[in-house]
């Protein structure tokens, strides 16, 4: 969905400035809904303008779903064994670092993405994955540009990992405790070690990522004004996190501003949370790890 993050620079001239047209296009999509975007965007840009910028998504993906649950196996095992922080409490501080970490490593890809589905059709700035990195880079500032909005999406990312390990390893734990017949089956890897069923996984999951979503959103919207950068027409308004946030409230208010575009998010990471917590566990008894 094109949210106020992604309204362009209006009509001034420039490499890649979109026409005054596709300007006010977008601006209606900002006054529509979730719904309206999804008719709109096929009449303006054919139906593949729905994945514009998922190459770049796929890629990033990958290494991030890999680091963010291998590092919070490493983070949970530390803070207990090193120090001794035991119970939910340590969930919520090792799901915190493992997406501080995971962001880390793959922001740059996440700012690529940004980038290639903010583009309107017959005004595209970036070729692809790699002209994206170019200009970026030759423009922007060098590796500096491709940070651009990182210490809000770090914020953001602590209590949103944190409270997604935390609430799905809270119900995990409440759910085979207190009904581990009806719930829970013993792993395949290990029968002595009871895990949750499939569709309790994927419940779980999905409760698990609205919670944390619907926590950590307004900084999300800060994160993708900072990503887009020079192309906003108030650009100079988004140039931090506390900034952003402030004008955001100040023009748009809560719902329609700092929580604008949630509904679709919800539509997004609930299945998608739901997915990841389930795969995760079941490659755990793939690979033995009960």
């Amino acid at each position: 969905m094109t949210t106020e993050a992604s309204i362009p620079a209006s009509a001034k001239t420039g490499v890649g400035a979109p026409t005054r047209r596709d300007f006010f296009w977008l601006r209606s999509l900002v006054a529509g809904g979730v719904f309206s975007t999804l008719r709109a965007v096929p009449k303006k840009e054919g139906f593949l303008g729905l994945y514009k910028g998922n190459g770049a998504m796929m890629v990033r993906i990958f290494p991030y779903g890999a680091i963010q649950f291998t590092a919070f196996d490493r983070y949970r095992k530390l803070l207990i064994a090193k120090l001794g922080i035991s119970g939910h409490i340590h969930r919520l501080m090792a799901g915190s670092m493992a997406g501080m970490t995971a962001v880390i490593c793959t922001y740059p890809l996440d700012m690529i993405r940004a980038r290639l589905a903010f583009q309107v059709k017959g005004e595209h700035r970036y070729a692809g994955i790699i002209d994206a990195f170019r200009v970026i880079y030759t423009q922007e500032g060098g590796l500096r540009g491709f940070y651009r909005g990182l210490t809000p999406t770090i914020i953001g990312m602590a209590p949103y990992a944190g409270i997604s390990f935390f609430t799905f390893g809270t119900l995990k734990s409440i759910g085979l405790s207190q009904a581990p017949g009806v719930l829970g089956r013993p792993s395949s890897d290990n029968p002595n070690v009871l895990v949750l069923k499939t569709h309790v996984n994927l419940l779980c999951g999905g409760i698990a990522g609205a919670f944390a979503q619907t926590v950590s959103y307004p900084l999300d919207v800060a994160r993708r004004r900072m990503q887009l950068g020079s192309i906003l027409t108030e650009a100079d308004k988004c140039v931090s996190m506390c900034k952003t946030l402030k004008y955001v409230y100040k023009v748009h208010g809560i719902q329609k501003g700092l929580y604008r575009g949630l509904t679709l998010n919800y539509i997004r990471c609930i299945p998608s949370q739901a997915v990841a917590f389930t795969t995760y566990e079941l490659m755990r008894q793939v690979l033995h790890l009960n």
